[in-house]
């Protein structure tokens, strides 16, 4: 495997670490092209890759190329993978709201294409990704995408439809999580504690409790009842929680991001003034 990266920002940079470090391709089968000059002196400097002249030369070279742009950069870049890509490489896409059907019908007949809708832990490797291929890419294709993604984190595949909840789930989920940390932390506060401390509590206590879950394999509310007593502390704090619609709160946000995710992917694919119908 080949793999270029067009665009080589946080996300870029975090799916090369993984690669590299989970030894799904080697340092020397590895090209990145951004517009930054000094983006890619960076990158090729901290891992060893190839920097690609042009964008051109970074598609032509390789048979993977992953897409990890801003969105309103997606025309320009489209137009200029459209003539690159006669070879039909595996296109990854990472762009959010730029549907499968955008992406193909920008690229010579026939180019597999896959879209996936990572989220911010993959900075740290403990992302949480999903994949839709489009008409094109075979399984073959989709085990290539699931073992890069698997890299920085866990990756399941979807059909396309489920990516806009995917992106009101975990792509907008960590800022729900940080959200309620920062509440915990400040809570603790509240309640007399140094914030170093607090934080370095709450921290703990999240990622304990979510490897917990994980380990055990137990649903939640069993792993909830194992430490709610009768008449005890717990559940007099979640008292609070429950009639204040806590749960009624994350339903309505993920709904929310859900519905504008979709909002924005039906903008991204209505044809632009001037456009031929």
């Amino acid at each position: 495997m080949n793999i270029g990266f067009i665009g080589g920002g946080n996300m870029g940079e975090a799916l090369i670490r993984g690669v590299i470090q989970a030894g799904v391709v080697s340092s020397d089968r590895i090209q990145v092209y951004d517009v930054a000059a000094e983006r890619m002196d960076f990158l090729a400097q901290t891992f060893g890759i190839l920097r690609a002249a042009s964008l051109s030369q970074c598609v032509r070279a390789c048979d993977t190329v992953v897409l990890a742009i801003k969105p309103q950069n997606v025309p320009e870049v489209l137009e200029q993978m459209g003539l690159a890509a006669t070879h039909r490489p595996l296109l990854i896409s990472i762009v959010a709201g730029i549907p499968l059907s955008r992406l193909e019908a920008a690229l010579p007949s026939g180019t597999p294409v896959i879209r996936v809708m990572p989220n911010t832990p993959a900075l740290v490797l403990s992302g949480a990704s999903a994949l839709a291929r489009g008409r094109h890419a075979e399984d073959v294709h989709m085990a290539s995408a699931l073992k890069i993604f698997r890299a920085v984190g866990i990756a399941h595949e979807v059909p396309e439809k489920l990516l806009d909840a995917v992106t009101g789930l975990t792509g907008s989920g960590p800022a729900y999580v940080l959200c309620f940390l920062e509440a915990l932390i400040d809570a603790g506060v509240l309640m007399g504690l140094p914030r170093p401390i607090a934080a370095d509590l709450v921290i703990q206590t999240v990622l304990g409790t979510a490897l917990m879950v994980q380990k055990t394999g137990k649903h939640p509310a069993i792993l909830k009842d194992m430490v709610t007593s009768p008449g005890g502390t717990t559940i007099h704090g979640l008292e609070i929680l429950e009639s204040r619609a806590f749960r009624g709160a994350v339903l309505g946000a993920v709904r929310a991001a859900t519905e504008r995710s979709t909002a924005l992917g039906l903008a991204q694919s209505a044809p632009k003034p001037g456009a031929a119908a």
